[in-house]
């Protein structure tokens, strides 16, 4: 099955990683089964969930051995229920047990990332306000949850250091103030978006009139909030509003019902916890 999402380009790097630290210099247990043994197994989820990593498993077997087979009964980005068959898979018993670990590790994290995104996202609908991710990811799958984040109804902020510009506190420290540290990015050339994180309604006078392209208000009470997308609305030219900092599902609506444009929530990546799967296995000898 396709992904409704370009899947990250480096996947075949994140497989080829997570199989080298788990088999190593080889399977010891897979190998007391017999080489000729083949087998079926199928992967149920124990609980509600937003599946997510079906590249991921398609390509932790296929790297394994090119002999297995895997039908998908559920689609990318699908909502599944507890004790839903999520695949069957066959081939070699061997292949089927090393990439057993691989293959779900895969898809109980990504799964959990996008559930957790989607269930944000819910508390959103009606208003015109994206959900945004940041970088505290865990290291080395980035790419992997960042599109589990965008499967799950989510939006990317930057993916990484390189491909925007978030001027914050020891930023305008060094620069000497808002003004100077967004002249610098404009003069840098860089073709990117220039965000200023503001502590104060002062900060984001600022950053409007230094023409930055974002303002991310950092734990701000609703009804600062509320006040800094009225200044921003009367600006000549207003920039756009991200929220963020302390951001929970208790929280998140009534944010996005100030006003403010995007609301970035690190829990998404940061604190995600694994979707519960279980493969049952049937040996054919």
């Amino acid at each position: 099955m396709n992904s409704p999402v370009p899947v990250p380009k480096d996947l075949p790097q994140q497989v080829e990683r997570a199989l080298a630290e788990d088999i190593g210099s080889g399977d010891l247990t897979a190998a007391l089964i017999a080489a000729g043994a083949s087998g079926r197994a199928s992967v149920i989820t124990r609980e509600k969930a937003i599946i997510c990593g079906i590249p991921y498993v398609n390509g932790t077997f296929a790297r394994i051995d090119p002999r297995v087979r895997i039908e998908w009964k559920i689609a990318e980005g699908a909502a599944a229920l507890a004790n839903q068959c999520l695949f069957e898979v066959t081939g070699p018993a061997r292949a089927l047990l090393t990439g057993e670990r691989t293959a779900l590790n895969f898809l109980q994290l990504l799964s959990g990332t996008a559930t957790a995104t989607h269930a944000h996202v819910e508390f959103l609908k009606g208003t015109a306000c994206r959900l945004l991710d940041t970088r505290k990811t865990i290291p080395g799958l980035r790419t992997a949850q960042k599109y589990a984040v965008r499967v799950g109804g989510g939006h990317n902020h930057r993916i990484g250091l390189y491909d925007g510009i978030l001027i914050k506190e020891n930023h305008i420290m060094a620069a000497g103030s808002i003004a100077r540290a967004v002249s610098a990015a404009r003069a840098s050339g860089a073709t990117v978006p220039v965000e200023v994180e503001v502590e104060s309604l002062d900060e984001l006078r600022q950053a409007i009139a230094a023409g930055a392209d974002i303002a991310m208000l950092d734990d701000f009470p609703l009804d600062r909030l509320a006040e800094a997308v009225a200044i921003n609305r009367a600006a000549p030219k207003p920039l756009k509003i991200e929220a963020s900092g302390g951001v929970t599902m208790d929280t998140i609506r009534s944010i996005a019902q100030t006003g403010v444009d995007y609301i970035s929530v690190g829990s998404i990546t940061k604190h995600v916890r694994a979707i519960d799967l279980s493969m049952r296995f049937q040996w054919e000898r």
